[in-house]
């Protein structure tokens, strides 16, 4: 360890005061993310770069010694992959938080990786313009983050995830090389993707050092939100399906089962949720939908009849405040979960014609096993965040095998393990199951081509 510290100390002189930190509470506070999960042993030191130059120098010095290294943004992740491990050097770019450009007439921003979803968007809306990708974690949540996850969110049910707003990236690799991948273009199809094949990697291929990120029009008008309360979530699963292929294609599409409505209920109050829906939380199923742009409010009246033929007890929102009111909801079910204990916050898709077919697997599985699974999908893409919450620090064992039986239903419907968390540690065993052992070996070829000592992130992933 002390010569991994000295090492790094000596290849980091910085003006502003060492990036070094090796105080335990700095080494614990790397060990654990928003999963929960605590990585057994932790790191020997965590450097917070400030500079691409002190990326390159903690990969060449980590490199030249063989010491893994777990690169790490805002430590919101859910699936432990930013989580520093026994004898890991953790490399934060939290600190790396400038927005070094906005271009309004090409639409797009030049960041480095620790700027805040949030922050980005308050910067660029005096331009008219946005990032796309709106996890519920945007107000904590790094664009570098975003990145190594391909995070989706609210949204992306008509703007996509984060891969579709990423035109070039800024990587350092495991050896200290820095690279651009991708343009400043809408269109280049010069070489293969790697812009693409990083998006999502998880800190195994390289480290994200800058980023050129998609910027699109803030729609015109306000948007239009409807509350929908429904008495079982077969009927919400239905008639979420049916507004997101109407030719008015809403922007955002919640559902939130009973179990999820409970908990939010006593997180807020029953009061919130009966001035907000016109309904407590044990009458039924809760669906969100929102438009927005030009016609907005057009095409949430014209839903309101398929919403009430699917058994949907409407309600349109007729303020801003309102609205407003109906987004905490649905933002406050992970928060909610949390105050009842820890929480296993899962992450699992589907084909959206088979939504409901996978709420119904969860319930079964909830039973089978003993335990509550409150679940809130984004309906738009069959995303679906099933919670478990337990108390302790360790995931006990009956969780992790309903679990497992949870990931095993989501692939038998034709799903994916992780539709926007990534698989990290706490999904890898699975991974699998999935690809399949020749997609896994080409993968894992990918990944030694880009770090042959393999010291980035080793035992995340796959």
């Amino acid at each position: 360890m002390d010569t991994v510290v000295t090492a790094l100390r000596s290849a980091l002189v910085d003006p502003d005061g060492a990036v070094v930190r090796t105080e335990p509470d700095v080494l614990d506070a790397a060990r654990t993310d928003k999963s929960g999960w605590i990585a057994p042993g932790g790191p020997v030191a965590v450097v917070e770069a400030r500079t691409v130059e002190h990326v390159q120098a903690t990969l060449r010095t980590c490199s030249a010694l063989g010491v893994p290294v777990v690169p790490r943004g805002a430590g919101t992740g859910l699936a432990g992959g930013a989580n520093g491990t026994e004898g890991s050097v953790v490399l934060s770019v939290a600190r790396m938080d400038r927005i070094l450009g906005v271009s309004t007439q090409d639409e797009y921003a030049i960041v480095e990786p620790g700027v805040l979803n949030g922050d980005l968007n308050a910067a660029v809306a005096e331009f008219g313009l946005r990032f796309a990708p709106d996890p519920a974690s945007a107000a904590i949540s790094s664009v570098g983050g975003n990145i190594a996850t391909n995070a989706g969110g609210l949204r992306c049910v008509k703007y996509g995830v984060t891969r579709e707003a990423v035109l070039g990236l800024d990587v350092v690799l495991a050896d200290g090389r820095l690279v651009s991948t991708g343009h400043r273009t809408v269109k280049g199809v010069t070489g293969l993707d790697l812009t693409a094949l990083l998006v999502g990697s998880e800190g195994t291929l390289g480290v994200i050092v800058g980023a050129t990120v998609r910027l699109v029009p803030i729609p015109e008008g306000e948007p239009a939100t409807l509350a929908a309360v429904f008495p079982d979530v077969e009927r919400a699963a239905w008639a979420a399906a049916l507004v997101v292929t109407d030719a008015a294609r809403p922007s955002t599409v919640e559902l939130l089962d009973r179990a999820a409505l409970e908990g939010i209920a006593a997180y807020l109050g029953p009061e919130v949720m009966t001035q907000t829906t016109g309904s407590t939380s044990a009458d039924g199923v809760f669906l969100l939908v929102e438009w927005d742009g030009p016609g907005a409010t057009e095409a949430a009246l014209g839903a309101v009849p398929r919403l009430q033929t699917e058994g949907g007890t409407v309600h349109l929102a007729g303020s801003a405040a309102e609205r407003d009111r109906l987004l905490t909801i649905r933002r406050s079910f992970h928060p909610a979960m949390e105050a009842r204990g820890r929480v296993l916050i899962e992450d699992v898709a589907v084909p959206r014609s088979r939504l409901a077919e996978m709420f119904a697997r969860i319930a079964e599985i909830g039973t089978r096993y003993g335990i509550a699974i409150p679940t809130v999908a984004h309906a738009g893409d069959g995303n679906l965040h099933p919670n478990f919450v337990f108390d302790g620090d360790d995931v006990p064992p009956h969780v992790w095998q309903a679990a497992d039986a949870m990931f095993r239903a989501a692939i038998e419907l034709g799903g994916t393990l992780t539709g926007e968390h990534g698989l990290g540690v706490l999904k890898r065993r699975w991974i699998g199951d999935e690809l399949g052992d020749d997609v896994l070996e080409l993968q894992r070829g990918i990944r030694t081509v880009f770090d042959p000592a393999g010291i980035l992130n080793p035992g995340k992933v796959f």
